[in-house]
Parts: structure tokens; C-alpha cells; sequence
């Protein structure tokens, strides 16, 4: 799939706000059009026909075009790639034809419908389930706005997020939302005639019994083959169907943007950052990381969109501390790389350095630089599955003691060089429990003494200090894995965030800072990821009351300490 870069096929016009990029050369393929129709007949079908052969000249496909069932066969469909039904209508393909297609299909064969394709073969159950959605009317031609939801899969990579043109709209029997992936709605409120209210899918793709389905519900008007947005959009969906082109093409549902244009949320680490235009980050500089500093997450499905221009090299951070040194998250989290040329343990999909991805099932599914991809980073509890477009390419359980996989995310600009472009940055959270706790009880130091907060005191700002045990609540802490140390219903904190050498301990009201992140390392000592200093009992003196404070980590006595 990854070959000679070609020109740009076609030019977008100025009223689509994003032109097609230049595409690598798919191995070669074969397409059949089929467009016999036994109900109403499209007059735009010879159009489509030229515009399927247009692009197949163009793009490295051969296009074999025909209204004779009698190629319904296993013999006959088996030099096919993906079979175009465009607008055909009615019951167009007798039983023994469709069990054949069935067939085809479930080899591995690709299905692209187009427009009146809905409305074809309504009791053929195998053909309603393939094309996802059944037609059942529609309002007159007239202009309407397209919504783009997935702009990476490449039908829709090219498109802006509102996408508004002239064509006739269909209303479905059903939603398929919940057995396909939606890459494009309509907005109702745009034109007059739709039916199906706030969600009304319009592009979509799916798997289905072994093979790829994918369906426009655009198509209907001579002039949209003529339209270089549309064709484009039908190149895309016929690449995905013939395998040459791949896209998460699962169902989705509960997804909650993180960022789809706006960066509300999001802070930069580091040197370097993101420019945003088009609801696309892209890389500059750096090394930096462009993390979402307004919560961390536990059990979640992220999904995002990412694109390199060339030989470049990113990554998805997770399970970092909030910081505002990108090696925090490189120390104390873990990265998802993206870079298709390093070693095995740093290339795309592999947990950096800790565990290399399945690299044939990755190279199997992604797609060349200059195009997009789609990671889904499945973390519940600590274990991270990676899907690459819909396929699962690694599967990491972190054992470490000091690193757990809930935290923070983050995006990374790498350096000068390195071009990473990201779009639509989502996540549903799973549920579940908090970050687990080590334990809950008395944390003991230096001499056997116990970490305390000085006369139980709650008041922010309450000292922290080294005392007799004495079984306590003052004395009772509870040790969360890489976050919050608790007692009294407040956090163990570094005065002001501070990170000198000597900055006080405190309780301190939780507020989810980095000044309230302690991780547990393996020598005993008990480490703040911000300022990269450890919790330390100043002067080395095991006196009642002596005070506790941040210093570099030492491995001394009096920085180890024993959780519970």
C-alpha cells in the first residue's frame, strides 16, 4: 500500500475549506459497479459510472461496470476487490446471486453503497445488515449542511466539519448508529424534509460477516459527480471497502470530546507546542507535551485521530501526575509511540520501551504517512489494549509499584522535524474505582516514627511533621498509587507547589495539583513526579514535631518510609 507519492487527484473547490492531500499508491485492485435497477432509475447513473472510472484511471483500479445479475457469481465476483452498488433500486439479484455475494462477502470481499443502494433488496436480510439502513423517504433536492463526526477515515479525511451541498436527502427506517461507525450526519435544521431528528446518519461504515461495508447517502444528482469534494468522498469509501485504504469502522457511542477544535482543558509542557487550525493539532518544536491538565482518568476508552507528514516520531502519554515537565509523564507514565521506523520496542503502537506492539497485525493495519489513523487506548484498571484502526495490536499489563496507567493524557511534540498532525481527541470513561490504594494506616520513618499531622489539626497549611506513633487519626494516612497521600479528609502537600530543596509539607484542601502527587519507589522513598524531590525528614533528626519537607532524592534514612 505504501508506494510512489502521486499528485494531488483533484482540486477542492474554494467553498470546501480543506484540499485533498496527496495519497500514496494503493497496490492495484478491481472494481465492479453495479447498477441494474428494478424500481425508480437515477438519471446521474451514467454519470457515476464515468466518475468511478475517472478515478480508478487515476488512482490504480480497474472498473468493470455492469447491469447483468449474471455476475453474481462465485467465480465471477472473486477478481473483485469491492463491488459498487450505485443507486441501484428494487429487487435487483435473484436467490442463487445473492447467496453468492453472501459469499463474496464473507470472504473478505468489499461492499460500497451508493445513495439509492437503501433502497434495494428489502427482503434479503443479509443485504439490509450489510448496508446498514433501509431507505424510507426523502424531501425535494435542495441544499442542506453535512456534519463530518470522523475526519480521519479517508471518505471524509478531506471534507470540512460542516460540509454544505445540494442533493437529495434520505430518511432511513432505522438508525444505524448502533451497528455501524457514523462518519458523517445531517444537520436537520439545515434544510426541510428530514425525519429522523437530532441524529440522522448519512455516511457510514462497518465490518460485517468478513468483508467492509461502506454507505453515502449522497449520489443522487448528475452534478454531484462532478463535484471534486463528492468524488473524493466516494474514492475514500471505495479505498476503505477494497482494503487499500483502513479506519476504526466500529460502533461508537459515549464518546466525549477532549478536543475537536477547542483546546479548553489543555496545557503545554515544555519547549515547542501545537498550532490549531481546523480542528487540527500539528506539532512544533519541542520536546514537549501538550497534556489535558483538567482531569485525570482511571478506566477509559481514549480514542483519537493522528497523521505524520513523513518519517516522523510522536506519542500518546497516559498515566502521568500533572506536571509541568514533560519528562514526568516519560518517568512516571507510559507512551503509546508513534514511529513507524524505530526498533521494534519504540515503533508505532508499542508501549515505549516496555513492550513492543504485534508489528504484522500493525503493519496490517496502518495506513502511510500523509494519511490518517485512529489509536483506541482501552485502559481498565492497569492494563492498556492498543487498537490501531479497529485492530488490537498490543496488549500491556503494567506491574510496576511506582507507575500506574491512570493519570493524566498528553499529546507529544517531539522536536524541529517531527511533523504529527491530531484531530478529535475523545474519551468515555468506563467506570469503576478510583486510582487503587496501597493502603490506608500509618505511614513509619526515620527512628519508627510516624508521619503526622501536627495536633490533628484540618486547617489548610497544617504543619506536617515526624512523631511518636500513636495510632491516631493525625497518624492515619491513606496511599493512592502515583496520587494523593490523605488524612483527615485532606491531601499531603508541597507548600505552593513549590520545588526547591526545603519546601514545607502541609495538608492541604485536595485540589488535584501536582503538588499532591506522591509516588512510591522501589528504594522506600516516597517521590513528588513535580518537583521530582522526595518527602524527607529535615535535619535528619527523629525529634516529636520535626518538621517535614521536600529534598533531592537521597535514599537516606530519613526518606524511607513504610506504607501501608
Amino acid at each position: 500500500m505504501i508506494g510512489k507519492l502521486l499528485t494531488a487527484l483533484l482540486m477542492i473547490p474554494a467553498s470546501v475549506a480543506v484540499a485533498s492531500p496527496a495519497l500514496a499508491a494503493d497496490d492495484p485492485y478491481d472494481v465492479l459497479v453495479f447498477s441494474r435497477t428494478a424500481g425508480f432509475r437515477h438519471d446521474a447513473i451514467p454519470a457515476g459510472i464515468q466518475a468511478i472510472r475517472d478515478l480508478g484511471a487515476a488512482n490504480g483500479f480497474s472498473v468493470t461496470a455492469t447491469e447483468d445479475p449474471a455476475a453474481f457469481t462465485t467465480a465471477g465476483l472473486s477478481g473483485y476487490e469491492a463491488v459498487v452498488f450505485l443507486n441501484t433500486t428494487g429487487d435487483v439479484l435473484n436467490a442463487t446471486q445473492q447467496t453468492a455475494f453472501e459469499g463474496y462477502i464473507r470472504a473478505g470481499g468489499g461492499y460500497v453503497g451508493v445513495h439509492a443502494a437503501a433502497d434495494t433488496e428489502y427482503d434479503w436480510p443479509f443485504y439490509g445488515q450489510l448496508v446498514g439502513a433501509y431507505f424510507a423517504s426523502h424531501p425535494a433536492i435542495q441544499p442542506a449542511t453535512v456534519v463530518t463526526e470522523d475526519r480521519a477515515h479517508a471518505a471524509t479525511a478531506h471534507l470540512p466539519q460542516r460540509w454544505n451541498r445540494t442533493d437529495e436527502w434520505y430518511n432511513y427506517r432505522t438508525n444505524p448508529r448502533s451497528s455501524a461507525h457514523v462518519l458523517a450526519s445531517l444537520d436537520e435544521g439545515s434544510y426541510s424534509g428530514g425525519a429522523m431528528g437530532a441524529d440522522h446518519p448519512h455516511v457510514w461504515c462497518k465490518t460485517y460477516e468478513g468483508g467492509r461495508s461502506f454507505y453515502t447517502g449522497g449520489g443522487h444528482t448528475i452534478e454531484s459527480y462532478a463535484d471534486p469534494a463528492f468524488r473524493a468522498h466516494l474514492l475514500g469509501g471505495i479505498r476503505y471497502a477494497a482494503k487499500a485504504a483502513n479506519a476504526d469502522c466500529r460502533p461508537e457511542t459515549g464518546y466525549t470530546a477532549l478536543y475537536n477544535g477547542s483546546t479548553t482543558g489543555w496545557s503545554q509542557a515544555g519547549p515547542g507546542s501545537f498550532t490549531n487550525t481546523d480542528a487540527t493539532l500539528t506539532s512544533t518544536g519541542g520536546m514537549g507535551l501538550f497534556w489535558y491538565s483538567q482531569k485525570q482518568f482511571t478506566n477509559y476508552s481514549l480514542k483519537l485521530d493522528w497523521k505524520l507528514a513523513g518519517d516522523d516520531n510522536t506519542g500518546v502519554f497516559i498515566g502521568f501526575p500533572p506536571s509541568s515537565d514533560p519528562w514526568s509523564a516519560v518517568n512516571n507514565g507510559y507512551e503509546v509511540q508513534i514511529d513507524a521506523t524505530d526498533a521494534a520496542d519504540r515503533t508505532t503502537g508499542a508501549v515505549y520501551t516496555f513492550k513492543s506492539a504485534d508489528l504484522a497485525a500493525r503493519d496490517a493495519a496502518l495506513n502511510p504517512p500523509g494519511e490518517w489513523n485512529t489509536y483506541e487506548l482501552l485502559v481498565e484498571g492497569e492494563r492498556l489494549q492498543v487498537f490501531l484502526n479497529g485492530t488490537r495490536i498490543n496488549d500491556f499489563t503494567n506491574t510496576d509499584p511506582a507507575r500506574s496507567l491512570a493519570g493524566h493524557i498528553g499529546l507529544q511534540n517531539h522536536g524541529d522535524g517531527d511533523d504529527a498532525s491530531f484531530r478529535n481527541v475523545r474519551i468515555k470513561e468506563l467506570g469503576g474505582t478510583p486510582p487503587p490504594a496501597v493502603g490506608t494506616g500509618p505511614i513509619v520513618g526515620l527512628a519508627g516514627k510516624c508521619l503526622d499531622v501536627a495536633g490533628a489539626g484540618t486547617a489548610d497549611g497544617t504543619k506536617i511533621q515526624l512523631y511518636t506513633c500513636n495510632g491516631t487519626n493525625a497518624q492515619k494516612w491513606t496511599v493512592t498509587a502515583n496520587g494523593p497521600v490523605k488524612a483527615l479528609g485532606k491531601c499531603l502537600d508541597v507548600a505552593g507547589g513549590g520545588t526547591a530543596n526545603g519546601t514545607k509539607a502541609q495538608l492541604w484542601t485536595c485540589n488535584g495539583t501536582g503538588a499532591q502527587v506522591w509516588s512510591a519507589q522501589p528504594d522506600n522513598t516516597l517521590r513528588n513526579p513535580q518537583s521530582g524531590r522526595c518527602l524527607d525528614v529535615s535535619q535528619n533528626s527523629s525529634a516529636d514535631g520535626q518538621q517535614i519537607h521536600i529534598w533531592d532524592c537521597l535514599g537516606a534514612a530519613n526518606q524511607k518510609w513504610t506504607l501501608p
